[in-house]
C-alpha cells in the first residue's frame, strides 16, 4: 500500500459489518489509527483484531452515534487514543422499508434518527474540535465523508424515510462544507451501491463472473473514501460521489434551471403556459428507483 492516510487518525461509524468494516480495513491498511465504531460490540471487536492482525492500529467504540452524549464520547475516544482526529467518516444505518400508506411513525423516526441525526451529531462535535484547533492556530487538514444514497438523490419507491434521511445528508454535507472551510474542514459525501446486510436481497446476484470481479462487494467503494480522508483531497469539498464497483461519478445535484421573470405579481390564471414553458425548456427528471 502507499501510506496514503499514514497517521491520519480515523472514525469510522457502523464500522462492524459490511461498508463501514471495508472502510476501516482500507484505512489502516494505508497506515491509519482507525476508531472502529458500531453497537454491537462482537462485530466491532472482530473488525479491530483484524486490523491488528495485519498490523495496524484501531480501538473499538460502541456509542450510539444519534445519542448526543455518544456521539460525543465517540470524538473524545479518538483523541483519548490517538491524540488527535483527522477523518470522520459518517456511515452507521439501516433501513425500515415500507410504502408510504403503511410506513410507520416509528418507522419513519428510527430511520431518521440513526442516518440523518447519526451524521449531525459526531459531525457538530468533531467540527467543535477542529474549531478549537483552528482558534488555537492548529488549523488542521481535516476531512468529513458522509454516506448518502440513490435513494436520496433520486428517491426510491417503498424507501420514503430512507430517501428522505439520505437526501438529508446531501444537503447536509453542502452546508458544513461552506461552514466549515475556513477551519480546515473538508466535507463529501458519497452515494454507494454495494451488497450490504441492507442490500443483499437486491443485488445478491449482481456480479461481474467473467472477469472474477464481484462488482457489489463493499470494498469497491472504501478505495474513494480513503483518498477523500487523505491530504490530496483539499481541493474537493461540498460534492457527492456515486460509487458502483469500479464506476465514481460525480452526482449533479438541484441546480437552477430555465426561469420566466414578469416583474410582478403572477395572476394563478397565467401559470399553466409559464410552468409548460419552463418544463418544455428542462432536462426531465431522473427516474425513481422502483418506480414503474
Amino acid at each position: 500500500m502507499s501510506g496514503l492516510c499514514q497517521d491520519r487518525v480515523v472514525v469510522v461509524t457502523g464500522a462492524g459489518r459490511g461498508i463501514g468494516r471495508a472502510h476501516a480495513l482500507a484505512f489502516a491498511a494505508e497506515g491509519a489509527p482507525v476508531v472502529v465504531n458500531d453497537v454491537d460490540r462482537d462485530a466491532t471487536a472482530g473488525v479491530v483484531a483484524e486490523i491488528e492482525d495485519l498490523g495496524g492500529k484501531a480501538v473499538a467504540d460502541t456509542a450510539d452515534v444519534a445519542d448526543w452524549a455518544g456521539a460525543r464520547e465517540l470524538i473524545g475516544t479518538a483523541l483519548e487514543n490517538f491524540g488527535r482526529l483527522d477523518v470522520l467518516v459518517n456511515n452507521a444505518g439501516f433501513v425500515r422499508d415500507r410504502m408510504l400508506v403503511n410506513l410507520g411513525e416509528d418507522e419513519w423516526d428510527a430511520v431518521i434518527r440513526v442516518h440523518l441525526k447519526g451524521h449531525f451529531a459526531p459531525l457538530r462535535h468533531a467540527a467543535e474540535h477542529w474549531r478549537a484547533e483552528a482558534k488555537a492556530g492548529r488549523t488542521p487538514s481535516a476531512r468529513v465523508i458522509n454516506t448518502s444514497s440513490g435513494a436520496g438523490l433520486l428517491g426510491s419507491v417503498g424507501q420514503g424515510n430512507y430517501s428522505a434521511a439520505k437526501a438529508g445528508i446531501a444537503g447536509l454535507t453542502v452546508v458544513a462544507a461552506a461552514e466549515l472551510a475556513r477551519y480546515g474542514v473538508t466535507v463529501n459525501a458519497i452515494a454507494p451501491a454495494a451488497r450490504t446486510r441492507m442490500t443483499e436481497a437486491v443485488f445478491a446476484s449482481m456480479a461481474r463472473p467473467e472477469s472474477g470481479f464481484d462488482a457489489m462487494a463493499p470494498e469497491n467503494v472504501s478505495p474513494l473514501v480513503v483518498w477523500l480522508g487523505s491530504e490530496e483531497s483539499a481541493h474537493v469539498t461540498g460534492r457527492v460521489f456515486e460509487v458502483e464497483g469500479g464506476k465514481v461519478s460525480l452526482a449533479q445535484g438541484w441546480r437552477h434551471g430555465p426561469a420566466v421573470d414578469k416583474g410582478e405579481r403572477w395572476d394563478p390564471a397565467e401559470l399553466g403556459a409559464v410552468v409548460q414553458d419552463l418544463l418544455e425548456r428542462a432536462p426531465g427528471p431522473e427516474p425513481v428507483y422502483g418506480a414503474s
